[in-house]
Formats: structure tokens, C-alpha cells, sequence
């Protein structure tokens, strides 16, 4: 990655800091005081002298004193999450444990235990995110656990790592990288589940800015040179807003927010849309003061009286005030044409309904007021507590699971009895069975979806009543695990299919024994090691179940032990049970770069790769194409060769996430006069003559070698693909800033992946 220049804060006196410290503290105090009790506020004094003395002889890599470091937190826990007292303390105290002198005893001494078990859980969290070069599956699902018992820990814990993105640059840029994509891969997703999406936003954006600067960089800077335009075209269209709504005697706010610098690039991406042609960068948004029992006719009467100013875009209703998120979040949204002809998305709400979209789950307790009655979030919660304690389930494939489910859309559909569930968009008929008991989906033969009959595999939609046929002797099967997206569903099907393997593998393991005995041969694990591998299995268990399943015949076994190139190096230690004799093992490097180093001889010159930076040998990732000018990363693949992928690859969260470990860091030295493939997609107004004036402009003025092109035309518009070989990222920006040139092109844009 391409390193930025970053201005460190000014070094204070100590006299100076110590004023510094003060001031932050008092802000602190005086955003806590409106929702906290005086008695409270002793006690957070108390946490305050006592982090400001375990803390007083360490300091931020930044060079600040690490006090600073619990004080943001403590504000961030307060103002943007808008948690309580106990909240405040631990966030103070949430490193001393951890990184000084003092124990969790001497906490729970000073502050008591429910304290304690806060502060407990979050050095728990410390521990796996920041002690590890990649995330330890289990640990997290551990970690998870504790969310069920006390969401504080992991509200403190967002917190926390929201403060150490908005401090990152002090970092090396390998470690950024890693913890930027961790931050995309686990906590922004969590804290949208939890209704922050303010802090959603921000950890995307700031993730955004290490993990591809330019694009971070470019587009805030197109943001702050239309903010002014933007400014303007809002206050032209609130105001008739407003005056309607001060006919009608509403108390109410009315706000414009910009769309965040990540959710602007994800939008392009996913329109293929250059920047000023995303047309919703902002919304408009109207706060109601209204009772709680007036909020829904209220917000669909503003609704009305908006919509008779603009007109709206009948496919951009979004009701969730009817029937809320799963993580609670309440709202009106439509988009309606503006002045100028600009789609503008409006979204209307009460004060409440706002708090709660701004606070998730700390205002599910302010305003939770029948305790008898389980808020979409507890649910949730609940059904992740069931899934981790599934102990069956591999840890690996709950945090991907576990990730999926957290950014998934949902859909409401009925039980024959007309009890209301939400499931994650695009869940299947079987995906419903299993949200009603695990026993219906193992059993589960076919639906029934208004009266007719579909098969497992049907996706269901928002308002559909579903029944479920099952039978005793249905069982669940590999190609289930196909049929579902939720993460329950996955998890019973792999477990029921795992204790079926399991008891085929037993007698797989019985059929092999016996027939070795007629062989003559005494088995030993170094024998089942060397069939696995030769019958390119994955464990013991495998190849039991395999033999059991009749796939592996006493055919193939005999052929396994009579070839020749085997023989030798088998039948020697076969027919030896009993020998103590050490034989030499062949070395195993432990160190992953250390095994690619030792194999891999060959010195290109385009790039250089590790920390020391030697040539070795690699080959491009086909998922994002990289070209000597991108910002890339190097990636031991489990056949120890190294990939190159883009910084920005759609599957980089994945790897720098889960196996940071395997990542080697990746430059380019030289642009060679060799070419890379490529390929750009381009659209626009079809014209006569333009294939022609497109391959001129590739061949002729840029000295490029085209490998294939393809234009299709439809009803006066064109579209079309060029694959081409590019020398660097300078290259394929120059030509397509030729090409947009040309009459009719509209946008041009890069291929990252295989079509």
C-alpha cells in the first residue's frame, strides 16, 4: 500500500499535557451529567484518578499519554452510544488490567464485580484481536458468548476499536492493513447489526482510507468540492418542507446527511457509476416530535404532505415502520424527484425512532417499556447464544456464518398460524423449517407456500404463509448446504451430516482394519497418514467414510500398496509394528516464509515481496487482475505459492482477517515492457464507426495489444468489454481517460475480475 504522510500530534510540555488531560476529562463529564446521577459522577472521578495513575508512566504509539486513549472511549461509550455509569468507569478502566501493574482483583476491590466482569470480558476480546496476527476462530465464538450475557462488553469493545482506527496512522502499514481489514471483516457488520451506523460508517470509512487510499483520498476530495453546491440545493429543497410542516403544527427537525466516502464507492462499484452519477450521495432527513402512540400515523401524515411537494419513486418505499428491522431500527424511507431533476431519498421518523437508530441497543433499554416483551435485538441475541453453543459447529464456519448473517436484508413470512418470523433475505423453504426446530428441518421433505407445493430449495418472499411436510425417514444430505443461507441451518445440517459420517466412518474404520489383517499387514498411523494422502483426502475420518461408503474399494487399497514408487518406502515399516527405531523424518519448516524462500528460486523483476524484500517467485490473483502501479499484498496459498492480489480485492477482508499470518507484503520496483492483462468495461450511445475509433485509440495512439473485444448494441445504446495487455496502473489510467474522450462513451470503467 502506498503510504501517506501523516502529521503526528505536537509533543506538549508536561505542564501542558496535564491541562490537556484535565480538559478532556471535563468534557467528559459534562456530556455524562444530563443522563447520570450525582453519585455517579463520584464514581467516575474515582475510575478516572485511578486509570490516570495505573496509565501515568505509559504512552500512545502516536507519543501521547495513553490516558487519552480511555477518555476517548469513555466519550465515545457516552455520546455515541449512550450508555450509563458502569459503562463510563469500565471504559476508563477497560486497559489497566491488561497493560499495568494492577489485576482484575484490584478492580473488583476498588468497583465491585459487575464491574470486574465487564473489564474481564473486554481484556478477553484484548487478547484475541490484538495479541494475534490473525483472529482465532474459537476464541471469537468464546468472545461472542459473552455478548449474550452483557452487550456492554462488546458496545465498550466497538468503542475502543473505533478510537484505535481514528488513531491508526500511528502504525506500521502492515498492522494498519491487518487491523483495517479486521475492522471491516467483524466490527463494522457488528455494529450495523447493533444499530450503530454511525460507527458503521466511520470504521468503513476509515478502513476505506488504509485499504485503498486513492480512493478514499479521490473521493473526499469530490465531496468537499461540492459541499458548497450541496449545501445549497438542500436548503432549496427543505424549505417548502418546512413551511408545510410548520402549517401543519409539527415540532420537528429537518437535516441533511451526506452519504459516507464508503457507502459512496460501494455504490459505484456496484451501479459501475462514476461519482457524479451516484444521484443519492445525500438524504434528507425529518425528526418528529410526536407520543410514542401517535408516531406511526404521524409519520405516514408527513409522508403525504412531502410527497405532494414531490413526486415519488414508487419503487423506493421503504417501510420499516410498520414492521422494524430485526436489530430494531425504525423508519419511513422514499425518494422523491427534487428541483433540477434530482432523486433525493427522504427519510422520516420520530425523535425516538432516531435515537434509536443512532444508539441501537443501549436505547432498546431507555425506551423498552413492556419487560415481558423481547425487542428484535434480544432475539437476536438469543438465537446467536444458540448457535455458539452448538458445539458441533466449526468455529471457522460460524465466523463466516456468523459475518454473512450480520449484513443481511430481511424478510418477513407467516406459520400456518399466523405467528410472524423474520428471516434473512433470499432464505429458502428449508432455511424456515430449521428457524422453527431443528428436528422439523432434519426432516423436512417440501412446503407448502400459499396452498402449493414447492421443494426445499424455494426461495421465499416477504409476506408468503408457509407449512412444512416432513417426514421420519428424511435425513439431512450434503447438497442441503446449498439449499440455505441462514447461518442455523448450516449449522444443524453440517451437524447432523458430521454424526452420520461419523458413525459410517466407524465402520469404514472396521472394514479397512479387517481387510489389512488378510493382507498380512499391521497398520499404524503412519500408514493412514500416507492413504490420505494418497487418496487426496483431508483426515482419517475422511477415508473411513469413504471405505465405509464404498468410493475407496479393497481394490483401490491393493493398487495404493502394490505400486511400485510406494512400495519401497511403505512395505519397509508395514509388516514392523513393534520397531522403536527412530527413522528420519523429511524437515518441515514451520515458518511459511521460510518454506516459500527455500523452494522458489526464480528472480522476476517486476516485483519484490517480504520484509526483506527478495525476489521470489508468484503468479497474479485472476479475482482482481493486479498491475504493476496497484497497491498489493502478497498471499501463501495452502499449496505454499504466493498470489498477488489488489489491496482493495474483493476477497483481501477474507485473507488479511482470517490468515494474517500468510501475508507477505508486496512492491513494485520496476514497470518491465512485458503486459499484464487487463480489460475495461465502456458504455455509452451507439454511433457508426465507433469500434473502429476505440480500437484506433488502443492500438494506434497507446501501443497496446488487444487479446479480445466485444460490443454489443441494443436499441441505440452499446455496451461492450476489451481485454487487453496493460504495462501498469499509469498505462490503463491514461487510456481510459483517451477513451471517455471519445463521442458517445459514457463511462469506462476496469475489469477486476474474471467475467
Amino acid at each position: 500500500m502506498e503510504e501517506q504522510s501523516v502529521e503526528m500530534p505536537k509533543q506538549l510540555s508536561a505542564e501542558e499535557e496535564k491541562k490537556e488531560i484535565l480538559k478532556r476529562y471535563r468534557k467528559l463529564l459534562s456530556t455524562c451529567r444530563p443522563s447520570i446521577k450525582s453519585d455517579d459522577i463520584k464514581l467516575i472521578r474515582k475510575a478516572f484518578n485511578f486509570a490516570l495513575k495505573a496509565h501515568e508512566n505509559y504512552r500512545r504509539k502516536t507519543g501521547e499519554p495513553f490516558i487519552y486513549h480511555p477518555i476517548a472511549v469513555a466519550q465515545s461509550v457516552v455520546e455515541e452510544v449512550g450508555l450509563g455509569a458502569v459503562s463510563v468507569i469500565c471504559a476508563l478502566l477497560h486497559d489497566v488490567a491488561e497493560d499495568t501493574e494492577y489485576t482484575l482483583a484490584d478492580i473488583e476491590e476498588y468497583f465491585g464485580i459487575e464491574v470486574a466482569t465487564i473489564i474481564d470480558g473486554l481484556t478477553k476480546i484484548s487478547d484475541i484481536f490484538d495479541n494475534t496476527d490473525s483472529i482465532q476462530a474459537e476464541n471469537f465464538r468464546k468472545m461472542l458468548l459473552t455478548l449474550s450475557d452483557d452487550v456492554r462488553v462488546i458496545l465498550i469493545k466497538i468503542s475502543d476499536r473505533l478510537h484505535n482506527m481514528r488513531t491508526l496512522e500511528a502504525l506500521p502499514p502492515k498492522k494498519q492493513l491487518k487491523v483495517a481489514h479486521e475492522t471491516l471483516y467483524i466490527f463494522a457488520p457488528l455494529s450495523h447489526r447493533l444499530g450503530l451506523y454511525g460507527i458503521k460508517s466511520e470504521l468503513e470509512d476509515l478502513a476505506l482510507r488504509y485499504t485503498d487510499p486513492e480512493i478514499f483520498f479521490t473521493l473526499s476530495k469530490k465531496l468537499e468540492d461540492s459541499a458548497e453546491d450541496r449545501k445549497k440545493y438542500i436548503q432549496k429543497f427543505n424549505t417548502p418542507i418546512k413551511k408545510i410542516l410548520k402549517e401543519n403544527d409539527y415540532e420537528f427537525d429537518v437535516v441533511g446527511r451526506t452519504k459516507s466516502i464508503s457507502s459512496i464507492w460501494q455504490k459505484m462499484q456496484k451501479k459501475e457509476v462514476q461519482f457524479e452519477e451516484v444521484y443519492d450521495i445525500f438524504a434528507i432527513r425529518i425528526i418528529l416530535d410526536v407520543p410514542i402512540e401517535r408516531e406511526k400515523a404521524e409519520c405516514w401524515r408527513v409522508y403525504s404532505l412531502v410527497t405532494d411537494l414531490y413526486k415519488p419513486n414508487p419503487d423506493r418505499l421503504r417501510d420499516w415502520i410498520s414492521i422494524p428491522k430485526a436489530n430494531g431500527y425504525e423508519s419511513l424511507h422514499t425518494t422523491v424527484m427534487g428541483p433540477d431533476g434530482k432523486w433525493v431519498e427522504v427519510q422520516i421518523r420520530s425523535r425516538r425512532m432516531d435515537e434509536i437508530a443512532e444508539k441501537g441497543y443501549a436505547a432498546h433499554w431507555k425506551y423498552k417499556e413492556l419487560k415481558d416483551e423481547q425487542s428484535g435485538i434480544d432475539k437476536w441475541l438469543n438465537r446467536i447464544k444458540e448457535i455458539l453453543k452448538n458445539s458441533e459447529k466449526d468455529a471457522l464456519d460460524f465466523i463466516e456464518d456468523f459475518k454473512l448473517n450480520l449484513f443481511s436484508d430481511e424478510i418477513f413470512v407467516f406459520t400456518p398460524k399466523g405467528e410472524l418470523r423474520t428471516l434473512p433475505l433470499g432464505s429458502t423453504a428449508l432455511d424456515f423449517a430449521y428457524s422453527i426446530h431443528t428436528q422439523v428441518g432434519n426432516h423436512c421433505l417440501g412446503a407448502k407456500v400459499s396452498h402449493k407445493l414447492v421443494p426445499l430449495n424455494h426461495r421465499l418472499e416477504s409476506g408468503n404463509q408457509v407449512e412444512i411436510i416432513t417426514s421420519d425417514k428424511q435425513k439431512p444430505k450434503p447438497e442441503w448446504l446449498g439449499y440455505v443461507t441462514t447461518a442455523r441451518a448450516k449449522g444443524r445440517i453440517k451437524q447432523a451430516i458430521k454424526e452420520e459420517k461419523k458413525t459410517l466412518a466407524g465402520n469404514g474404520e472396521k472394514m479397512l482394519r479387517r481387510y489389512l489383517r488378510q493382507l498380512k499387514i499391521y497398520d499404524n498411523k503412519k500408514l493412514i497418514n500416507q492413504m490420505v494422502t494418497y487418496f487426496r483426502l483431508k483426515s482419517h475420518t475422511d477415508l473411513f467414510y469413504e471405505i465405509a461408503s464404498k468410493n475407496i474399494t479393497s481394490k483401490d487399497i491393493k493398487n495404493f500398496i502394490s505400486e511400485s514408487d510406494r512400495s519401497s518406502s511403505i512395505l519397509t515399516y508395514l509388516k514392523k509394528p513393534f520397531s522403536k527405531s527412530k527413522e528420519s523424518e523429511s524437515v518441515v519448516l514451520d515458518n511459511k516464509g521460510d518454506l516459500i524462500r527455500e523452494k522458489l528460486k526464480e528472480k522476476p523483476d517486476t516485483l519484490i515481496i517480504g520484509d526483506s524484500m527478495e525476489n521470489l517467485k508468484y503468479s497474479l490473483a485472476s479475482c482482481c487482475r493486479p498491475i504493476p502501479g496497484d497497491d498489493v499484498f502478497g498471499f501463501i496459498t495452502d499449496n505454499k505459492s504466493i498470489k498477488i492480489h489488489r489491496n482493495n480485492c474483493v476477497n483481501a477482508i477474507h485473507m488479511l482477517s482470517k490468515h494474517a499470518d500468510r501475508v507477505v507484503k508486496a512492491k513494485w520496483v520496476s514497470k518491465q515492457s512485458i503486459g499484464f492483462l487487463s480489460g475495461i468495461k465502456i458504455r455509452g450511445i451507439d454511433d457508426v464507426g465507433l469500434v473502429n475509433e476505440l480500437t484506433n485509440v488502443i492500438s494506434r495512439e497507446h501501443s497496446i495489444n488487444i487479446r479480445s473485444i466485444n460490443i454489443e448494441s441494443n436499441a441505440g445504446t452499446f455496451e461492450g468489454s476489451v481485454m487487453l495487455y496493460i504495462k501498469d496502473t499509469q498505462h490503463l489510467k491514461n487510456l481510459i481517460k483517451k477513451i471517455r474522450q471519445i463521442k458517445g462513451v459514457r463511462t469506462v470503467t476496469r475489469i477486476d475480475k474474471d467475467k
